[in-house]
């Protein structure tokens, strides 16, 4: 059953008895509490769907693993069209190849490198237009003020999950007849008024890295709007073959994702309701003891919470940063996600650089605190209490 995760902010409920969940041998880290850790289901389920693997002696290409979670996949994220390969930053690339990007694209400063890098690897030009300070997200009205006549599409980013405001970015991409792309890497499962925020624009991607909520320990998807455009797309992850005909359609490349990654996938899908409850515990956790002295990103009215991250937005970029050594001090990892702001890179704004004030200042001004499945409450609290110790100091 797909459990709809709607977070309250208020949330000061007990929180439920810790899950326990499989140990993993430990290793020497430097960080006493990691910023992230991947999840590992039960390495027994996971080794069964790797004997179905040795037994059909089928390794990739489009074998029965693959296929038996793309099924999967689309029941419980409610889509169609779901293309599985081998990265989120892949899934980006052949979006764009598939609908045939062109000129320059409208897309946002304030996201993780992939989102930018795939499009300026593709020859595209990036029109960066500046975020809400609110929601972190591309804002609509910046986002038409940078079209213009070579402008083929807007690519904005679900930025710690939580959805755009996908109804005036669709509006503004009919008006003008562009391309829609969601890079969606950080909203798995999230869902806006009931619908899967994967249904929205002409394609939206997920990201299936091991430190996602969901993994395959590498891996992505595209999810598709048109049943043309998937079709078109499942050819070109396999070097641009038809594999009804045996003909090269079109240009292609090798992004297929293998059997032993889509094992992994299976399993997780396996624990998925039990991961997410955990998230959102932690997140509320987290909430709860933080409470107002820090910032937070204003979540979508009407969309569910996936907890994918702990984002903490600071008054200043020396508080931020005070509070960051004082986290290192304590053996805690942080980091400044996302940071810097992308169009102060220099190769992807190149020949001018495009002020985008409300990025460029939550770029200095957040960190993203530890989350992952097997952090322990009272290590939420230690984080809690060496953050308002740092506030304290400063």
């Amino acid at each position: 059953m797909n459990t709809l995760l709607n977070i309250n902010t208020d949330y000061v409920e007990t929180i439920s008895t810790p899950l326990v969940f499989q140990s993993q041998p430990k290793k020497k880290v430097n960080y006493k509490i990691p910023l992230n850790k991947p999840y590992l289901p039960n390495f027994s389920k996971y080794t069964k769907y790797l004997a179905n693997m040795y037994d059909n002696v089928w390794l990739t290409n489009n074998g029965p693993l693959l296929k038996e979670l793309t099924v999967r996949m689309e029941e419980y994220l409610g889509v169609k069209n779901l293309l599985l390969n081998s990265s989120g930053t892949m899934a980006l690339q052949i979006a764009y190849k598939t609908l045939n990007l062109t000129g320059n694209v409208v897309t946002t400063p304030y996201s993780f490198i992939a989102t930018s890098n795939s499009l300026d690897w593709l020859g595209l030009k990036l029109n960066f237009a500046d975020v809400d300070g609110q929601s972190f997200n591309l804002c609509p009205k910046n986002a038409q003020q940078a079209i213009n006549k070579k402008t083929s599409a807007i690519v904005p980013v679900h930025v710690y999950g939580n959805p755009c405001d996908v109804n005036a970015l669709e509006k503004i991409a009919k008006q003008h007849k562009l391309k829609l792309v969601y890079d969606a890497a950080h909203a798995f499962n999230v869902k806006v008024a009931g619908q899967s925020i994967m249904s929205f624009g002409d394609a939206s991607i997920l990201s299936f890295h091991a430190t996602k909520v969901f993994h395959c320990i590498e891996g992505g998807a595209v999810v598709f709007k048109h049943k043309d455009d998937f079709e078109k797309a499942s050819h070109m992850i396999n070097f641009g073959i038809n594999t009804s005909t045996g003909n090269i359609d079109n240009s292609g490349i090798n992004g297929k994702m293998s059997e032993a990654h889509a094992a992994m996938g299976l399993v997780m899908l396996d624990d998925l309701d039990k991961i997410l409850k955990r998230r959102l515990e932690h997140y509320c956790l987290y909430k709860t003891l933080l409470g107002d002295k820090v910032i937070y990103p204003n979540w979508h009215p009407d969309a569910t919470q996936n907890a994918a991250y702990f984002p903490i937005i600071f008054e200043s970029e020396k508080q931020c940063s005070r509070v960051f050594q004082h986290l290192e001090k304590n053996g805690i990892q942080s980091r400044r996600y996302f940071s810097p702001s992308l169009n102060e890179i220099e190769h992807l704004s190149r020949p001018s650089r495009t002020a985008c004030p409300a990025s460029q200042s939550l770029a200095r001004r957040t960190l993203c605190l530890p989350l992952f499945v097997e952090l322990s409450f009272k290590d939420i609290n230690r984080v809690c209490a060496a953050v308002n110790a740092a506030m304290v100091l400063w």
